[in-house]
């Protein structure tokens, strides 16, 4: 198997829960701990120009501001559910872009889309944003049933678009 469907693979196995079940009672002690935490409370991206970050989130994909901190400087935004930060880098000019493959930190940040078509009109939007770089079109992810899609937002974060599987343009 490729190492990119394979990895895909175990993602997915890893997300919807069908790795082997625990093999010692240790294991099964671990199972049924109760996590210290609860959910996601934000996520904080770092940025070259904020304006134009806080555009591809406001505007681009619909989210609104909720505040942000001018001397910091930052800005909130939110889709409702999730909130993301996105901070200026002191020295725009001279940050350095994130390398998935050698740095070590955000790989990407990964977004739910309802269905195909969302993604599909989405990914005709984003190609013409300025300063967007589509990464990959919307394709499975790995052998499916998950269709997916990354860009990179005008700061250069990766930013993924997935579609839950099952979720066909035929499915309605």
């Amino acid at each position: 198997m490729p190492k990119k469907l394979l990895t895909s693979a175990i993602v997915l196995a890893i997300c919807s829960g069908a790795l082997a079940a625990p093999a010692s009672a240790q294991d099964d002690a671990l199972v049924d701990a109760q996590p210290v935490t609860r959910g996601v409370n934000h996520i904080g991206l770092t940025v070259r120009d904020l304006d134009a970050s806080v555009a591809f989130f406001t505007e681009a994909l619909g989210w609104r501001r909720a505040g942000g901190v001018p001397d910091y400087p930052s800005v909130f935004v939110t889709d409702g559910a999730l909130f993301v930060t996105l901070w200026r880098a002191s020295d725009p000019d001279n940050a350095v872009a994130f390398n998935r493959k050698t740095n070590v930190g955000l790989h990407h940040l990964a977004l739910t889309v309802p269905d195909i078509e969302t993604l599909d009109e989405l990914h005709a939007k984003l190609s013409e944003w300025p300063g967007v770089e589509i990464e990959f079109s919307p394709e499975p992810n790995g052998g499916g049933p998950t269709i997916h899609m990354i860009v990179r937002e005008p700061s250069g974060n990766r930013i993924e678009f997935a579609v839950p599987g099952g979720r066909s343009r035929t499915d309605g």
